[in-house]
């Protein structure tokens, strides 16, 4: 095991994190994984995400509709009774997406019980084939629909979604500033990373690196060696910092970068390589002690299973959208903690990603000690009576309202008129 992982985890002051005495790590180091190993993880994945048993009565959907405002995309999900669930999906990924709700998802939920949601989640997955369209391409409309169906659930049993899943971990949330500004000098990045920290805050922040599978040019060039030291010095050793180079690298060129990441002590370094290089995800992972993340791209439960087991990975990172909504997430979550493995998932940069983070930290025991913030989205109207929703000392509070735990301004909703 890695001494710097655990100086990572040394450093969760919300989280509950446990570790797993019972896995031993020489087993990581093996070439041939047992099946028993992978027992273990499966094992982790039986567990239901939802209670239903606690939910007496049915809640049968009787409507499911995605709306549209200029580039804002709601979903409304109304019962037989006629609650409301609602979920803002994200609008930069279903102005291209949206049919596949209607014409591969929204048919089959009517008149379903969405109790039994992770039963359709599953039957949704062989639908039409819908496993063909497995990527964002399919999850992205799926996690829109499951927010709205969550929201709707937790209005009816008067639980955040937090609470559905069972035992809240964290009830308030320290934060990363994320910071995307390449394309600028160090010198500029520098500047503009530190208004953000100012405004948001926060106790750790994340850099990007390299130019986004660029295949090892950065951008502009030299950029990233300048501001890597650059970050350290003008924060200096109390911040958390993180790196992510969005798949620059070959395995050796992300070796030598991951070298000097840790040369200025680094606190994790996300997607080295390409995502879906996952063999040389491992190599990278096993010729650096700076501990290695990454998932944010993926879509298949399989492979997040191969990266954990393989220890390719010592950070994981689902999508809320990208991934296919919490259910899938808190799956991913699990079979990490077998591990000892923490998670500290991606949000996507519009809608309501945030809050769908938070709920999702707050029902995980493994949760890291930063998590992702890119700032809260005010053109959505909305209100919150059991959080300030803004970062006090770089805290977030977790709403603790039923469902999402806000409330969508009315007016604001009837702009949007159903997608067809």
């Amino acid at each position: 095991m890695k001494l710097k992982r655990r100086d990572f985890l040394k450093y969760s002051t919300l989280g509950s994190f446990t570790f797993f005495p019972s896995i031993s790590c020489n087993l990581f180091n093996r070439n041939d994984i047992s099946s028993h190993i992978f027992s273990k993880i499966d094992k982790a994945l039986l567990k239901p995400v939802i209670d239903k048993a606690g939910i007496k009565e049915p809640i049968i959907i009787q409507s499911l509709e995605l709306k549209r405002y200029k580039n804002n995309f709601i979903c409304e999900v109304i019962s037989s009774r006629g609650h409301k669930g609602i979920s803002v999906g994200n609008s930069d990924k279903l102005q291209s997406l949206w049919p596949i709700f209607y014409n591969r998802l929204q048919p089959f939920l009517i008149g379903k019980d969405a109790r039994d949601l992770e039963n359709i989640l599953e039957s949704i997955y062989v639908y039409k084939s819908n496993y063909k369209f497995q990527n964002l391409a399919l999850w992205v409309p799926w996690a829109t629909i499951e927010f709205a169906i969550l929201d709707l659930i937790g209005k009816v049993e008067n639980k955040s979604i937090g609470k559905l899943i069972g035992k809240i971990y964290n009830q308030k949330i320290s934060v990363y500033r994320a910071n995307n500004f390449r394309g600028k000098s160090a010198e500029e990045s520098i500047e503009l990373i530190k208004e953000n920290v100012f405004r948001s805050q926060a106790k750790a922040i994340k850099i990007k690196i390299g130019g986004r599978m660029s295949k090892n040019k950065d951008f502009p060039t030299g950029r990233s060696e300048k501001l890597i030291p650059l970050v350290r010095k003008t924060f200096g050793d109390d911040m958390k910092i993180y790196a992510d180079s969005n798949g620059s690298y070959d395995v050796s060129e992300a070796i030598r970068i991951g070298k000097i990441l840790e040369e200025y002590n680094y606190d994790f370094y996300e997607e080295p390589v390409p995502f879906d290089w996952y063999q040389e995800t491992k190599e990278v992972s096993k010729s650096l002690s700076l501990p290695i993340a990454g998932g944010e791209q993926e879509a298949s439960m399989r492979n997040f299973r191969w990266l954990i087991v393989n220890r390719a990975l010592d950070i994981v990172q689902p999508d809320m959208f990208y991934f296919g909504g919490i259910i899938r997430s808190i799956r991913v979550a699990r079979m990490a903690q077998v591990f000892d493995i923490p998670c500290v998932p991606h949000i996507s940069g519009n809608g309501l990603g945030y809050l769908y983070m938070m709920h999702f930290v707050s029902a995980i025991p493994n949760a890291g000690p930063f998590h992702e913030f890119k700032g809260f989205n005010n053109q959505i109207p909305l209100e919150c009576n059991t959080s300030e929703l803004r970062s006090n000392g770089g805290v977030v509070e977790v709403p603790t309202g039923p469902g999402l735990g806000i409330e969508i301004d009315p007016d604001f909703i009837k702009k949007h008129k159903v997608t067809r």
